[in-house]
């Protein structure tokens, strides 16, 4: 009786600003609690994450994309089923969500232009070019020409990537030993998913570099000061 008694006046002892301190923390486990239970799986996974899914977010929207008209230029030869194969990788690159705006000379180029002018400035105005290298894009001067073109800017640029079907080995064009190729023939979903993996690496160290570089601008403008 007397050990039920004195914590009857044990609980009567808690002070005002304890009481209030545990409103408060039980409160806000209700408010957090709830916050949970309405956020949707993805934003729950996203957040768990990290910040990857917000980097690749930010090159999409970046103005740096924006500077050039096209993400992707796909080089193929004017053989009927590279045509047809060209067509489903921009169908797949233009769809939600990522979105890319390709260059598909069949549909992209002005009538009456000259061919070589269409194409230079596509390339020019292209972040990466996509190569479909089949055995009638070997055989094609112009897609030799547009090949040259975009080598000129050298190995390291990464702005190239090269796509191989139903092409042998040996056939594989030799000024391209030294570049990482995606096989078609390995599954076109996947070889597709990989040009977009490509072309989002690119655009994410493309704004990383400008970032860089104006951290180091503000950082020698300050020691001027």
């Amino acid at each position: 009786m007397q050990g039920w008694f004195q914590k009857l006046l044990k609980s009567r002892a808690t002070t005002p600003r304890e009481q209030e301190s545990n409103t408060r923390q039980n409160s806000e486990t209700s408010v957090r609690s709830a916050l949970t239970s309405t956020m949707p799986t993805s934003a729950l996974q996203n957040s768990s994450l990290g910040t990857a899914p917000s980097r690749q977010q930010f090159a999409l929207g970046s103005e740096l994309r924006w500077r050039r008209k096209y993400d992707v230029f796909v080089c193929h030869s004017t053989a009927h089923p590279d045509i047809e194969e060209a067509t489903h990788l921009v169908s797949f690159l233009e769809a939600s969500p990522h979105s890319l705006r390709c260059f598909l000379w069949q549909r992209d180029t002005c009538p009456g232009s000259a061919i070589s002018t269409e194409y230079c400035e596509a390339v020019e105005n292209s972040h990466l070019r996509a190569l479909l290298i089949t055995p009638s894009f070997v055989q094609d001067g112009w897609c030799n020409y547009m090949m040259h073109q975009a080598l000129a800017e050298g190995p390291m640029s990464r702005r190239m990537i090269p796509l191989m079907k139903n092409l042998e080995r040996s056939e594989y064009p030799k000024e391209l030993q030294f570049y990482y190729y995606i096989d078609l023939s390995k599954g076109t979903d996947r070889g597709y998913a990989l040009v977009i993996k490509s072309v989002i690496s690119y655009l994410e160290d493309l704004v990383e570099k400008e970032r860089q570089l104006n951290c180091s601008i503000d950082t020698s403008s300050g020691g001027l000061g």
